[in-house]
């Protein structure tokens, strides 16, 4: 073993493999992970259904159990997603209330 194959961690304090190092900060720079109401794993581009009437504040519309929306995109945020609807621009909604498709 080379000695260069090990770094000084200084958030652990601990000799880390260098590998190591690098798998730990690729996940944490994956941002959160982000779960529908059943515990699904949302990505960038599902589809997800409403499970609950949400009125949207500022659209006078209120959305149905089951409206489909397609191509969600996930913020920083682990319970926010930004989606498009008909008529609605800016929708952001909780991932509480969706169910991937």
């Amino acid at each position: 073993m080379a000695d260069d194959d090990y770094v000084y961690d200084e958030a652990s304090g601990e000799w880390m493999s260098a590998s190591d190092i690098a798998a730990r900060d690729a996940a944490a720079s994956a941002g959160p992970e982000v779960r529908d109401a059943v515990g699904n794993l949302l990505t960038d581009g599902d589809s997800v259904a409403l499970i609950k009437d949400l009125t949207v504040k500022g659209a006078g519309q209120t959305l149905k159990v089951g409206t489909v929306i397609k191509s969600i995109r996930l913020t920083g945020d682990a319970q926010e997603i930004d989606c498009r609807h008909d008529g609605i621009k800016g929708l952001v909604l909780r991932a509480e209330f969706v169910r991937k498709r």
